[in-house]
């Protein structure tokens, strides 16, 4: 899905991906590995990055747990929705309209988490190179990345998806550590991937 898309379907009130982040098992899933970060996190000063943020709900849970989170999305009114979410919720995150493949300058560097729940499987192979050095910019050396991501397949009204090999083609300085399938949608399973960064920063 192609930023008009995403601009159109925000402007719609047509949001599938959040209805998909709220069922019972995928909601369970993604606490989980929150869960699983937070064992590891020096709070409150962990930082965490939501890549595409959308409307803020992991950026707003992330909150509430207590990471200091900047989130990131093209569309203004995502940004705008996010904003009052958080404020709704009474929590501090801070949401900036940009574009992942470049950055804002204020986005600041050092970041720990960083998500990217369906974002980068949309991408074009340019692109996906472009994230992963935005990425690697403002990412801390030992920050883990969890990203959400269709498989291949046909495109139609969905993402073109991405395999392992591609999203370690776009991150040569990270390994995926773990992946969690999280649903079918359309005949095609939707992955969680976690990934660490290994590499060290400055030597792509």
């Amino acid at each position: 899905m192609g930023v008009f898309r995403y601009r159109v379907a925000h402007a719609l009130g047509f949001r599938p991906w959040e209805a998909a982040a709220r069922q019972r098992d995928v909601s369970h899933i993604l606490a989980a590995q929150f869960d699983q970060e937070q064992a590891g996190a020096r709070l409150p000063s962990g930082t965490a990055l939501d890549l595409g943020c959308g409307t803020g709900r992991h950026a707003v849970e992330l909150a509430r747990r207590g990471w200091q989170v900047t989130g990131v999305d093209i569309v203004p009114k995502a940004i705008r929705l996010a904003t009052r979410r958080a404020r709704a919720a009474g929590v501090d995150a801070r949401f900036l309209e940009g574009d992942i493949t470049a950055l804002p300058a204020e986005v600041g560097t050092g970041y720990r988490l960083i998500l990217d729940f369906g974002v980068f499987h949309g991408l074009t192979d340019p692109e996906r190179h472009t994230m992963g050095l935005q990425v690697d910019i403002v990412a801390a050396a030992d920050a883990t990345l969890l990203m959400v991501a269709f498989e291949l397949g046909h495109h139609g009204p969905l993402p073109r998806g991405a395999v392992p090999a591609d999203i370690t083609a776009a991150f040569p300085g990270w390994a995926i550590i773990d992946d969690v399938s999280l649903l079918k949608v359309a005949g095609r399973m939707v992955h969680l991937y976690r990934l660490r960064r290994t590499g060290v920063p400055g030597c792509r």
